[in-house]
């Protein structure tokens, strides 16, 4: 379960954020990822979560 989990995750990464992209060099990939996370904990809504930002659920 775990590991689908990390795949379920890693996909979103890929699809939604185009991290399976080919960059320049490792600082720019590094800054896509993070930007990416960044945006996946912050600003998106998750339906596992009834549509609420897990940033907000864990700062409550």
């Amino acid at each position: 379960y775990d590991n689908a989990l990390a795949e379920r995750v890693n996909g979103i990464l890929k699809n939604e954020f185009n991290l399976d992209a080919t960059y320049k060099n490792l600082k720019t990939a590094q800054k896509a990822v993070s930007q990416a996370i960044k945006t996946y904990n912050e600003l998106r809504p998750h339906l596992a979560l009834k549509m609420k930002m897990p940033v907000d659920l864990y700062a409550a």
